[in-house]
């Protein structure tokens, strides 16, 4: 009999079989009466449209968890390319525009260059935007938060860090102990999930500082810095020259 683990990848795949197949089929009936139908009143067409958007939204994360099942099973390797982690975070960041109808604001600082790391461009592409709009997202009002590069020693070897934080919590959110990065925000479907796979696959960490409130029962953590930090960190293959 299988264990609980050896059988995870197999209950995954069903999963996305089971919810993909229905789908496909909702999707196809709404674009016939999108693209077919002059019938429709305003306020149908309207229905209709969001049902639609709504169902696309629900292939996305089939589409999401089908990939979280194959990384976790083996079955797509991530690319092994040398890059320099800090230029393609540049690049993600200036089309990050989360948040900014509430004046919140993304800036990076810090080294700009000599974190060459052998990784998978896309997928960390992917990563680094799902990190940045959650934390923006936490934001409630006017703020800048700072994405800061450094180079640091960890486990004995140079490795590349991003903190991603509000701009007064850079360093608080650096020197508090470090834990799992919290992943369960609404809206974001698994891109995040998605992000930490994609870093941790690269001998990376995507953590969060530890909480220090302790909340009842089914409540979740309301501490800003556990929240509304990130702490990326990616091991260096070839040294700054």
């Amino acid at each position: 009999m299988d264990t609980p683990k050896e059988s995870y990848p197999q209950l995954i795949s069903l999963a996305v079989h089971e919810f993909r197949t229905p789908a496909s089929v909702i999707s196809g009936y709404l674009r016939m009466l999108q693209t077919g139908s002059d019938a429709l009143s305003d306020r149908q067409r309207k229905m209709v449209d969001e049902a639609a958007s709504s169902c696309a939204r629900l292939v996305a994360i089939v589409a999401e968890l089908s990939e979280v099942g194959k990384l976790d099973a083996g079955f797509i390797k991530l690319a092994r390319r040398p890059l320099d982690a800090f230029a393609l975070l540049a690049e993600v960041a200036a089309l990050v525009h989360e948040a900014k109808d509430r004046d919140v604001h993304l800036e990076l600082r810090g080294a700009v260059s000599g974190a060459t790391i052998s990784g998978d461009a896309e997928r960390l592409r992917n990563a680094f935007d799902a990190i940045f709009r959650a934390i923006l997202r936490e934001k409630p009002g006017p703020c800048t938060v700072v994405a800061e590069r450094r180079i640091e020693q960890i486990d004995g070897r140079p490795s590349a860090v991003v903190i991603v934080a509000a701009e007064d919590s850079v360093q608080a959110a650096y020197d508090r102990e470090a834990g799992p990065f919290f992943e369960k925000r609404g809206g974001m479907g698994l891109a995040l999930p998605l992000a930490r796979r994609a870093i941790e696959g690269l001998g990376g960490r995507l953590q969060s500082p530890v909480p220090l409130d302790a909340p009842e029962p089914g409540q979740e953590h309301r501490d800003p810095l556990y929240r509304g930090s990130a702490i990326i960190s990616l091991p260096i293959t070839e040294p700054a020259r």
